[in-house]
């Protein structure tokens, strides 16, 4: 079989099995988004809509990366610094909640917070479980698989907020929680951005 000279065909195998796995994480993130971003803004909460932001730049990363699959190393690199550049709006998106937020106080309801973000977190947990085994492939699922990461803490979080909302009757909690994921945010692009130049230095781009 000469078309599986120098594992060409396990090459082709493993790509077609990130195409595969990339394309169910961007679908389920892009419903996601639709979901909780309606319910953040009927929930008046700006940790569930720093949320919602992150599954909106979730499945523009899955997009990303599922077009850069066959692509050599170089090119992963250039588009997984992209992706960092876009983990990093999203932060820029949750400080200006936090700053809306602050300007305009309001106890969101934190029922709508509690359901939303265990039903973000069974959604995410089923995407980091789908994206496990691909998290060493190369530096493109590597980055996937690091803002899937981010958005199980980040679940976890708003719930805690919820928590923190009802016990306290105040905003506080979900803006303490919002400020937290924006930190997340940050160190997350970083980690990323930071990946993608040491690649690009690596094959010399």
């Amino acid at each position: 079989m000469a078309g599986c000279c120098n594992g060409g065909c396990e090459l082709d195998a493993l790509r077609e099995r990130q195409r595969g796995t990339l394309r169910i994480v961007l679908a389920i993130n892009a419903v996601m988004f639709l979901v909780v971003v309606a319910a953040a803004i009927h929930a008046g909460s700006a940790s569930l809509m720093s949320d919602s932001l992150d599954n909106l730049g979730d499945a523009l990363t899955y997009g990303l990366s599922l077009y850069v699959v066959a692509r050599g190393a170089r090119a992963k690199a250039r588009v997984a610094l992209f992706k960092g550049a876009l983990i990093g709006l999203a932060a820029l998106g949750v400080a200006a909640q936090i700053g809306y937020k602050l300007l305009h106080p309001a106890v969101p309801l934190f029922e709508t917070m509690g359901v939303f973000s265990l039903l973000s977190l069974a959604a995410n947990g089923a995407c980091l479980y789908l994206l496990w085994r691909h998290r060493m492939d190369d530096v493109n699922m590597s980055s996937v698989w690091e803002c899937s990461r981010n958005d199980i803490a980040g679940n976890i979080a708003v719930f805690v907020a919820a928590f923190g909302v009802w016990a306290t009757n105040s905003a506080w909690p979900d803006l303490l929680v919002a400020a937290g994921l924006l930190l997340v945010l940050l160190r997350s692009s970083w980690r990323v951005i930071s990946s993608a130049r040491a690649e690009l230095r690596t094959v010399g781009g």
